[in-house]
């Protein structure tokens, strides 16, 4: 694949990026990256060590006159969000990720660009590699799997890193140290239906919401963007109510963590419904486009006649799951009272798909406060279980508590001072980042999270912007030179 991006500076960190993006990487499929990950540590001549899910640890003696220095772990973790645009053709198992300039920013064909964690992963290779950088001895920590689970921060074992200071580089927004995050758990429900066959006097149609931003469901819950499962439900629900729908499938949404910003229904009516069905289409399309004008602009309703599907839901089990869809809460449920900027509590109906005569509903529930996560959890256990679905809580992660007395928060607000002339913003972040699951298995460690500016993660419209990277290398940098004495 033709280089693009090797005109950047820092160059070594954009070559490792560039690197990274021709391996494919998706969550639960890291083999290769690893295995690329090892092989960079073994060519440096490093102690690289990997563990039994294949988390990576590499070592890096102090240069000279720093040995006297605490260990700095520096971490990352080497899966990425798999999106794209529905008109993209790409494998995220076996096509790279092609990553182009634009502007200020770079930014990838027609998927997710991996900047979340790719930047974070090829910063640490960087610093292994480099000749020139003053530091004390490092650890550099690759974790797996932390998109669909964090699996490879929950399967660390506490010998397994021996460092005093943790540096996870796994934040978003350049100039903004992060000291705690939220926790987060999965509910998903299960809703069985019996198959029928489709009436006589009825037409098909496919319905599909498009156009939407979606993003992260944790850093962009706060923006009211739309939600494209529960957007085409308002449709559905009010046409079987009005119009005799039916529904034979549905798909919407693909990751747990991602807003939807895509879902397709395919559903029957009787032909003498069929233009009441294409008004009412387009009057909530413009109720949708007047909702989400700032927000989402570019929303889209699609409706055409398609060929009869071979069956349709029952009537009970489709009401039974329009009904849950509607009640299901979703977006911002609480801010923290101290910092109203903050989101404490939120949760994302992500995914909506029917299969093999279940439909299954996605969501997660996030919070900084446990009660209040465990509290939204039982909200949504109650929606559906009335709703007469099965309900299934899995992934429980917790959240970082803020210590604002860190010994590493107070020699990074130091040096980003003295290095751009101000004092960088201390935050609480509204997503899950590992830290809160290695403080429990290591909870000595000093720790903070840091990265450069990047735009919608976890959507195709993910970009990173370059004069930030290099401002958030050129910090770290810095940062070990000053790290303190054991």
């Amino acid at each position: 694949m033709t280089k693009v991006l090797n005109q950047l500076e820092p160059k070594l960190l954009w070559k490792y990026f560039e690197d990274i993006c021709e391996i494919p990487h998706p969550s639960k499929k890291e083999a290769a990256i690893v295995e690329y990950v090892k092989e960079v540590g073994r060519k440096l001549g490093l102690e690289t060590e990997t563990d039994h899910v294949g988390n990576v640890v590499i070592r890096k003696p102090a240069t000279t006159d720093m040995s006297d220095r605490k260990t700095v772990i520096l971490q990352g973790h080497l899966d990425m969000v798999p999106q794209k645009n529905s008109d993209t053709a790409h494998d995220f198992e076996k096509d790279p990720i092609q990553p182009y300039i634009d502007g200020e920013w770079v930014k990838a064909k027609g998927t997710t660009l991996g900047a979340d964690n790719g930047i974070g992963v090829a910063a640490a290779l960087a610093v292994l590699a480099s000749s020139d950088i003053e530091h004390g001895p490092l650890e550099c920590l690759f974790t797996i799997d932390e998109e669909t689970g964090m699996t490879g921060a929950f399967e660390l074992k506490p010998d397994f890193l021996k460092g005093d200071i943790l540096i996870n580089m796994d934040s978003e927004d350049e100039g903004e140290l992060y000291i705690g995050c939220a926790g987060g758990i999965d509910t998903n429900a299960f809703f069985k239906y019996s198959e029928e066959d489709v009436p006589e006097d009825h037409v098909a149609y496919s319905v599909d919401v498009k156009g939407l931003k979606g993003g992260h469901s944790g850093l962009d819950i706060n923006l009211g963007r739309g939600n494209a499962i529960k957007l085409l439900n308002r449709l559905l629900w009010k046409a079987q109510r009005e119009l005799e729908l039916r529904l034979s499938s549905v798909d919407g949404g693909s990751l747990r963590n991602a807003i939807p910003r895509e879902a397709n229904a395919v559903i029957t009516l009787p032909a003498d419904k069929m233009a009441d069905f294409e008004q009412m289409a387009a009057n909530m399309l413009a109720d949708w486009k007047n909702e989400l004008s700032s927000v989402d602009p570019g929303v889209e309703l699609i409706v055409r006649k398609t060929a009869l599907p071979e069956k349709i839901m029952d009537k009970n089990s489709t009401k039974n799951i329009f009904n849950a869809v509607y009640a299901c809460p979703n977006g911002t449920i609480r801010v923290i009272s101290e910092m109203p900027e903050v989101v404490e509590t939120s949760t994302n109906l992500a995914v909506l798909k029917s299969e093999n005569g279940v439909v299954e509903a996605a969501t997660l529930q996030r919070s900084s406060v446990d009660s209040a996560k465990m509290d939204l959890c039982n909200m949504m256990r109650a929606v559906f279980e009335m709703a007469g679905a099965e309900v299934e809580q899995t992934g429980e992660y917790p959240g970082w508590k803020p210590n604002v007395d860190s010994p590493i928060l107070k020699t990074m607000k130091e040096v980003y001072e003295k290095l751009y002339g101000k004092i960088p913003e201390q935050k609480v972040i509204h997503a899950g980042l590992e830290c809160g699951i290695l403080g429990g298995t290591y909870p000595k460690l000093d720790m903070i999270s840091f990265g450069p500016t990047i735009r919608n993660p976890h959507s195709p419209d993910e970009m990173v912007n370059i004069t930030t990277v290099k401002l958030f290398y050129d910090y770290l940098v810095e940062t070990l030179r000053h790290v303190p004495k054991k």
